[in-house]
């Protein structure tokens, strides 16, 4: 299910819309400061933020700002302030929706789903079609994957996975990124099953296995796909 991250300073406010959103299935993290979201988003990228804009720290319209230099998430502004000049600015900033405070939580949760669906045909419509760099060739349509010439055969939660590693280049991934991405909401999955399919795939890929050049485990953190590597 997709992640949720909420910034708000109000403790009641942040444990209302935990409530709303994980009952729906979501899946949350609360911050109080918007210098802390835009770490969290660099490092652990959520795939919606709701956020107040009367934060301690900065305001959430800076946040705002300084969040699209580097994403394109989806933003939620969430504020007392219901001004018009306050919601058209907002919008202008690069939000996606704005609620005022007091918001009802049904309204909130269907608000979040209408942004996710937008978010997601965009995504699709400029999804790229196929991969082909050095020595990896990929095709997203028919799912065939070419190897320096050579056709790999991969299972589908292993194509997936190369799928999302090659669309996040030279980006650290965490094992639970992997699980969450690509295996979604199955249950009977642990961050063990991705060193599993990281294995498979390495044979399936990589020159020697026992030493990859493409597919990088970074200890304690999870694993990056080396680009570079790919010329070489």
């Amino acid at each position: 299910m997709p992640h949720i991250l909420i910034v708000e300073d109000e403790a009641a406010i942040a444990d209302t819309l935990i409530f709303a959103l994980q009952g729906e299935g979501f899946t949350t993290t609360w911050l109080s400061l918007g210098a802390a979201a835009l770490e969290h988003q660099r490092a652990t990228p959520a795939d919606l933020i709701i956020l107040d804009i009367g934060l301690p720290d900065i305001s959430g319209f800076e946040t705002c700002k300084q969040l699209r230099r580097f994403s394109e998430v989806p933003v939620m502004f969430l504020s007392a302030r219901d001004a018009e000049i306050d919601r058209v600015v907002g919008l202008e900033i690069g939000a996606d929706d704005y609620v005022v405070k007091p918001f009802s939580p049904r309204e909130m949760v269907a608000r979040v789903r209408a942004i996710l669906r937008r978010a997601n045909i965009a995504a699709r419509a400029d999804e790229p079609t196929a991969y082909d760099k050095g020595g990896l060739k990929i095709d997203f349509t028919t799912y065939e994957v070419i190897v320096r010439g050579k056709a790999a055969k991969l299972t589908l939660k292993e194509f997936e996975l190369l799928r999302f590693l090659v669309q996040n280049p030279n980006r650290v991934l965490s094992r639970d990124q992997l699980l969450d991405r690509v295996w979604g909401g199955e249950t009977y999955v642990t961050p063990r099953t991705v060193d599993v399919h990281i294995r498979r795939l390495r044979k399936a890929i990589e020159k020697d296995d026992s030493k990859p050049k493409w597919i990088l485990t970074l200890r304690g953190v999870g694993y990056k796909f080396d680009e570079k590597a790919l010329e070489q």
